[in-house]
């Protein structure tokens, strides 16, 4: 298979789930997204506790997003260490 097989393949496959379906595959692959930074953080920073991984990806996820950095920024400081 070459690569336009693949895309077309790929688009008939998406084109043919439900709505609900499509939300639950982005659902899962922004979960999977998460899992991995997480693993990336926790070998770079190995004493951080479980909320402030959590709370670290969600910085990342949303740097470019200035009202959310504000508010992750003050979960953080209100995290226990």
């Amino acid at each position: 298979m070459n690569v336009t097989e693949v895309k077309i393949e790929y688009q008939k496959r998406i084109d043919a789930m439900s709505p609900a379906e499509k939300m639950a595959r982005s659902a899962a692959m922004f979960a999977w997204t998460r899992q991995q930074m997480a693993r990336q953080f926790r070998h770079s920073n190995p004493t951080l506790t479980d909320e402030q991984m959590k709370w670290q990806v969600a910085l990342k996820l949303y740097e470019h997003e200035p009202e959310v950095i504000k508010l992750i920024t003050e979960c953080l400081q209100h995290v226990s260490r």
